[in-house]
């Protein structure tokens, strides 16, 4: 299905290279922003890496739009742009996840408690670990012979995984003496920390399709 799409647009594909560095930059920042944030809590550190999550997060959406551009541009297959601009708009909602999530801890003052920060930082460990996998696994659609199969099975361990995470969290905040208000501030922060790993899960199956459209 790509094979037009690789021996006439190059361009192309280094931009979605530079799409998928961009969104290992707001990665970086956002972790480093929530190892702060559950350290020492909302700081000025913690203000300024959000900025930078915010900046890279906005570069990958420039990238996008000129990937976007340039397909139409150029005048690909209707199939391979419709494939190509499905899979990023796909991708682009987990740097926006990273994002609305910083936003949401600094906006509504969230303070982590220190009982569940080390669940916390599983929690994103092992959703960033299904990421990781995803940008390989989104590397590897463009390369010939690139794994893709079995790092669908690995990113859905990492999901399951953070499903069982995230319900004991739930249950430890629920069960505590804290304000019913604060409890309702984490869960819904730690549902959408959830929604890392099921979005990385969402995206690697619709790289597995696309792989195998591309051997028909």
């Amino acid at each position: 299905m790509f094979r037009f799409f690789f021996k006439k647009q190059r361009e192309i594909e280094a931009l979605i290279y530079k799409y998928l560095d961009t969104l290992r930059e707001t990665r970086k920042h956002f972790v480093e922003a929530l190892e702060i944030c559950l350290k020492t809590g909302p700081c000025e550190d913690f203000d300024f890496l959000i900025e930078q999550t915010h900046k890279f997060e906005s570069r990958a959406d420039d990238t996008r739009e000129e990937i976007n551009s340039l397909m139409y541009g150029k005048a690909l297959i209707p199939e391979s742009r419709g494939d190509i601009m499905e899979l990023l708009q796909a991708l682009d909602l987990i740097p926006g996840l990273f994002e609305h999530i910083l936003y949401m801890i600094k906006i509504q003052k969230i303070e982590i408690p220190g009982f569940i920060s080390s669940n916390l930082q599983e929690l994103i460990d092992v959703s960033l670990e299904g990421v990781d996998l995803l940008l390989s696994q989104v590397e590897n659609l463009f390369k010939e012979g690139g794994e893709i199969r079995d790092l669908v099975l690995e990113i859905d361990k990492k999901e399951s995984r953070c499903d069982h995470i995230q319900r004991n969290l739930m249950a430890k905040v629920f069960d505590s003496d804290l304000d019913p208000f604060h409890k309702i501030q984490l869960k819904d922060m730690v549902n959408q920390m959830g929604e890392i790993s099921d979005q990385a899960d969402n995206v690697s199956k619709l790289v597995h399709i696309l792989s195998m459209k591309r051997r028909v």
